[in-house]
């Protein structure tokens, strides 16, 4: 009996999976071509795929606007590396030791609500507009969320697994390293996948705000000159960036950890 392709948990080919992507895409750029080219939308409000490509190129050649990928890629990475150094090594001691969850979770789970973008202020009073700030604003954003999902993927190690180590002799330290950690590893890398998309958005309302270069800086600029094409290249830059680095930390993960299967 032949099983449809929406058979629930059905795996794909990758062809077909790329395929699928690539369909949606060429979807969407050709309803945004018929919303602009048709007259829909004023190009006040939404300009063509032609303008933004256009535009584009003007930012490349006539506004270095290569510099402005590189100090946001590096903000990002700065940012979100700084965070996960501290989170990880935190969860992990949060979920394997409840002494430690008991001290720790009610304020993490307190300041994980908190905005980032909230503290944008304050941290402009602090450390002024350079790029501490911009570093501390994707710190906030990515390390309280971080730490309690590391801190869920270790607690949720099998037991029986943690007693079997136990019953040969293993001590508390080892399990964590020898038990714990090689179950966890796979979930972790995910999770850090998805943090790191957070901390883009973060990023940008950063550089909204008291910042001279940057994406999000190009963004506010073009806004002020009713640039929608220039606007609308910088949102589809970030999001090329965002899935290219997306794609290289699935291919990592399955290098690091082929037994895990991400969805």
């Amino acid at each position: 009996m032949k099983r449809s392709p929406f058979t629930p948990l059905r795996p794909l080919s990758p062809g077909v999976r790329v395929a699928l992507g690539i369909a949606f895409f060429v979807a969407f750029v050709a309803l945004w071509a018929q919303a602009t080219y048709g007259g829909w939308v004023r190009p006040l409000f939404l300009a063509s795929p032609g303008s933004a490509v256009v535009a584009g190129v003007t930012l490349f050649t006539e506004y270095g606007f290569a510099f402005d990928i590189a100090v946001t890629i590096w903000r990002v990475v700065g940012g979100f590396i700084v965070a996960a150094v501290i989170a990880v090594p935190l969860g992990i001691a949060m979920g394997a030791f409840k002494p430690v969850e008991a001290f720790f979770e009610p304020f993490i789970s307190f300041a994980r609500y908190l905005p980032a973008s909230a503290f944008i202020p304050l941290l402009i009073l602090w450390a002024g507009i350079g790029e501490t700030q911009k570093l501390a604003v994707i710190f906030i954003g990515s390390f309280f969320q971080l730490v309690l999902m590391v801190a869920v993927i270790v607690g949720a190690t099998r037991i029986d697994l943690v007693e079997a180590a136990y019953t040969l002799g293993a001590r508390p330290s080892g399990i964590v390293r020898r038990v714990m950690l090689p179950n966890a590893a796979p979930q972790i890398a995910e999770t850090l996948r998805l943090v790191l998309g957070w901390a883009w958005t973060y990023v940008i309302v950063a550089e909204l705000i008291g910042a001279q270069t940057g994406i999000g800086h190009m963004i506010m600029d073009s806004q002020r000159l009713l640039d929608t094409g220039q606007m609308i290249f910088g949102i589809v830059t970030i999001g090329v960036i965002g899935l290219v680095t997306d794609l290289l930390f699935k291919e990592a993960n399955r290098r690091l950890f082929p037994w895990f299967q991400a969805s």
